[in-house]
């Protein structure tokens, strides 16, 4: 955000009236660029306005929870301001997700009413779906609910307000100098919070989003070129799907002279990617940022320069920086907080922290708490992830507890293996998943994407060729039992790595 965006957030309280002050300033300047066509500042409210005016006329109360099932697009932010105006929150269903999903969505949240694309592009309200009982309360000023899965469970519904939002973009306002002249990815769904920092981001400081789309985002070498096409100079990306960026851009270069900041988050990021990329030399301007985040902080929570000395720097973890300015981070473990150097659950406070879990007071209590060691003032969110502080003051994430798996009585780190694997010059991309062995007990197994310089060597030999060299290089527990190469690693429909689907694949090939 360019510097002056802070000040005139100052008085306003929902991100709509934000908005509304962009399109006063600038209102035929392009908002949205999708497919070719145009929206501008102007043209993108006043169908926001329908939106609104649809609610109204549906008989929806201001005040509470309204569906979006939409495809990326332009729609999808007219929706969302639509909704704002009405003075409701949003509830984002992907299409794209299964029957049951959406389903259960609709039931958790007790949706009476969704926003929808009717038959000549306009959008429609639709009644009718939600649960029999009243539907969860929220208060008057949410921004959305969205879902996230975690590690067990069915999904929950995270409440965002609209202040969370803007304390996080003034927080990034200190990292990121941006304005009208630039242009963002909006490469992610809207069901997945790094939408909400792809789109804000953009029109609030009066850029431009544009839409990728799907045959881009699933072609990396078309993403390249939508990119070079689009000028975009702020791409947003999980670092499992920049990777095969990277490797398109290895075999077909593409100059990307306008792009300055590339963001990640979502997952750990692997070095190796990385310095391929500034080895390549297609965005000699471009500034790489890791920033941990999660849902229930409101998107991002730290911020890491990503130079090629830093991914070169020793590390026990991905790094990811320190806190945004508006976020405090405690480390902590028994209850008690641990020294730099240490292994600790990150617990994270401040004015981005979640209102809760949409009708679920004991999760949100369990999760949502108050540490007599910290100050009982202060509401701490446990995010369940693992991390160290360093001596300098940063942090490097170390993975969740749940990430650690228990054979044959060790307790093991996938990420510590998938670090060797990558360091392979045949992989290209790894990832390290549990599978059943045939008499039921639990066992390794390697995937990985080999180099095309690999590509002389058969599967099997280049599988045995790999195991033999991990051998010599971990210990004996943590070398995969068997070494699977695959065409490609699944992703689920937020990017990011589907270990479930994976783990799936490796089972099925081993029996």
């Amino acid at each position: 955000m360019s510097d002056a965006m802070p000040e005139r957030a100052t008085g306003f309280r929902r991100l709509d009236e934000l908005f509304r002050q962009q399109v006063a300033e600038h209102p035929d300047a392009v908002a949205v660029v999708d497919a070719g066509r145009s929206v501008s500042y102007r043209e993108l409210w006043e169908a926001a306005g329908g939106v609104a005016e649809e609610l109204a006329g549906a008989g929806v109360e201001p005040g509470g929870l309204v569906g979006l099932k939409l495809g990326r697009g332009w729609r999808v932010v007219a929706g969302i301001l639509g909704i704002w105006r009405h003075g409701s929150g949003y509830v984002p269903i992907d299409p794209r997700y299964p029957q049951a999903r959406q389903e259960y969505i609709v039931a958790d949240v007790g949706l009476r009413h969704t926003v929808v694309e009717g038959e000549g592009g306009g959008l429609l309200v639709t009644a009718g779906g939600g649960a029999a009982g009243p539907a969860a309360p929220v208060p008057d000023d949410t921004a959305y609910v969205i879902h996230t899965s975690g590690s067990t469970g069915d999904p929950k519904g995270v409440v965002i307000r609209h202040s969370h939002v803007l304390a996080l973009l003034e927080a990034c306002s200190k990292t990121y100098e941006v304005g009208a002249d630039d242009v963002w990815s909006f490469f992610h769904s809207h069901s997945f919070d790094f939408s909400v920092w792809e789109i804000w981001g953009a029109l609030l400081s009066g850029g431009r989003v544009a839409v990728v789309p799907q045959e881009a985002a699933t072609d990396s070498r078309r993403f390249a070129t939508f990119l070079a096409e689009q000028r975009v100079t702020v791409l947003s990306q999980v670092p499992s799907v920049f990777g095969f960026l990277v490797r398109a851009l290895s075999a077909d270069p593409v100059p990307l002279p306008d792009l300055r900041y590339v963001v990640f988050g979502g997952e750990a990021i692997t070095p190796r990617t990385l310095l391929n990329w500034y080895r390549l030399g297609v965005a000699p301007r471009a500034e790489l940022f890791n920033m941990y985040g999660i849902t229930e902080i409101t998107v991002h929570a730290t911020v890491a320069r990503l130079t090629p000395e830093a991914l070169r720097a020793p590390s026990v973890g991905t790094p990811i920086g320190e806190p945004l300015p508006h976020l405090s981070i405690a480390l902590m473990e028994d209850g008690r907080p641990v020294p730099p150097g240490v292994p600790g659950e990150m617990h994270i406070a401040g004015p981005s922290v979640a209102e809760g879990y949409l009708g679920r007071p004991e999760l949100t209590s369990r999760r949502f708490v108050r540490h007599q060691a910290l100050g009982e003032d202060r509401l701490w969110y446990r995010s369940g992830d693992y991390a160290i502080e360093r001596s300098d003051g940063g942090f490097e994430y170390l993975g969740r507890r749940d990430d650690q798996v228990k054979i044959r009585g060790f307790r093991i780190e996938l990420g510590e293996i998938e670090a060797v694997l990558a360091d392979q010059p045949e992989v290209r991309e790894c990832a390290v998943v549990v599978t059943d062995s045939p008499n039921g007990d639990p066992v390794l197994v390697g995937c990985f994407l080999p180099e095309a310089s690999a590509d002389a060597m058969g599967s099997g030999e280049l599988a045995s060729t790999l195991g033999h060299r991990l051998a010599g290089l971990l210990p004996r527990h943590l070398v995969p039992a068997r070494l699977l190469q695959v065409a490609r690693l699944p992703l689920t429909l937020s990017g990011k790595l589907d270990r479930a689907a994976l783990a799936r694949r490796a089972s099925e090939s081993g029996h």
